[in-house]
């Protein structure tokens, strides 16, 4: 396809749409308000009925472990026991920042030192990945390395290369369901892989379940178990789990959970010892009485489904028309979660985002999926459709489209 000989029709169409003064927002993966009012059972919970399983009132100080019925509930969605889980605020990624803070302070099982002491920490990135999970370390002074993420997790030759070349590596990110942005399912053979890493004692694998539940198909992937697995492997304290019930329920009122070996939980608990006398309570017995059980919860995300599949749908239609014919661009078609990713010609994504801006409609930054905002390929754009309306949706995919077809035109006409 010679775009470059397209340039005057695509400046042309992007010109009308700038025209048309659109003002549209593509940038984050939250829940549509239509998706928050499927809990709004939750505001009138607990009411009266404040006392939780084992007698307690809910209404008072204690229990840091968070509420044993919430627990087990979650417990077994995750894969994890629940004298192994810990139900604690409403932000998983509150959790991650005060693991990463507390490592630093007090060192982890089997650190030598804390972390803070350390000349240098390094912690790998698999790209294309997730923003605020690089922006944590990031902030805390640690050096960041990318790998590659392929379709079943991180490029297990590419992580064991790093490691063996650089002895400051503590810790890797991963999102194994429906990996943040692309989609990806990481296989067993990837969890095994990593879980038997031959790395330092205290190499942190921050495992962040937050879509187990969030499909969009009828495939359900299975949980792996990562905490048998790393106890198999002899490294039982290598990862620390994390989900929450942010696309379940309420991002701003749900509940976030921390799973590890028994030594990482005693290590959690005894750290935070001082930052807290215990959670929301009362907002996990709302949880528990909303969801009731694993079916309650499959049900709610069933509801979820048919909200956003014809939005995903929608993306990979408007793709086709729009993009293919003219060989532009590839994406990916992810079975669940929450965001896609766009794969453009090398040079063009920051481009391409920065002609939509123009056009009134905002996609997230290029570059916001590897380390430091920096895509050193300049061709990865993710894309989050869950928020507006659909017909917002289309709308700001075509701008979107017209947009990168004009930056691709532009760099076919340089040469």
């Amino acid at each position: 396809m010679n775009l470059a000989a397209l340039l005057p029709e695509f400046q042309a169409s992007y010109d009308a749409l700038k025209a048309r003064g659109l003002k549209l927002d593509l940038t984050r993966g939250k829940p549509s308000a239509e998706q928050l009012d499927l809990s709004n059972a939750l505001l009138s919970l607990p009411g009266d009925a404040y006392i939780d399983r084992s007698g307690a009132d809910t209404r008072n100080y204690g229990n840091t472990q968070g509420l044993l019925e919430l627990r087990e509930l979650f417990g077994g969605i995750l894969g994890i026991p629940a004298v192994q889980l810990l139900a604690l605020g409403s932000s998983s990624l509150t959790i991650m920042h005060d693991v990463i803070a507390f490592a630093l302070l007090h060192g982890v099982p089997g650190a030598i030192r804390p972390w803070a002491k350390e000349e240098t920490v390094t912690f790998l990135c698999p790209v294309p990945g997730y923003d605020r999970h690089f922006a944590v370390t990031e902030k805390l002074g640690f050096r960041l390395r990318a790998v590659p993420l392929n379709d079943d997790g991180p490029d297990i030759a590419a992580v064991r290369k790093a490691i063996a070349e650089d002895p400051t590596i503590k810790g890797i990110w991963c999102v194994p369901t429906y990996s943040n942005p692309t989609g990806a399912i990481y296989s067993e053979d990837v969890a095994r892989a990593l879980v038997s890493l031959e790395a330092a004692p205290d190499f942190r694998i921050m495992w962040d379940n937050a879509y187990a539940v969030h499909h969009l198909t009828d495939e359900r992937p299975p949980v792996i178990d990562i905490l048998s697995l790393a106890a198999e492997a002899g490294n039982p304290d290598r990862v620390l789990v994390f989900a929450s019930t942010s696309k379940i329920t309420f991002p701003s009122a749900g509940v976030a959970f921390l799973g590890g070996s028994p030594a990482n939980v005693a290590w959690w608990l005894d750290c935070q010892m001082t930052q807290s006398i215990g959670p929301d309570k009362l907002n996990q017995l709302r949880h528990v009485q909303f969801l009731r059980d694993a079916a309650g919860v499959e049900a709610l995300m069933a509801e979820h489904r048919a909200l956003l599949a014809p939005k995903f749908d929608k993306v990979d239609e408007v793709f086709r028309e729009q993009l293919a014919p003219h060989g532009v661009g590839r994406w990916t078609t992810p079975k669940g979660g929450y965001f896609l990713t766009l794969f453009a010609s090398q040079g063009v994504a920051q481009r391409a985002v920065e002609l939509a801006k123009e056009a009134g409609i905002a996609i997230t930054p290029a570059g916001a999926t590897h380390p430091y905002g920096s895509d050193p390929d300049d061709a990865v754009i993710r894309i989050a459709p869950t928020f507006p309306p659909i017909e917002d949706l289309e709308a700001g995919l075509r701008g979107f489209c017209t947009a990168l077809l004009l930056a691709e035109a532009e760099k076919a006409r340089r040469g």
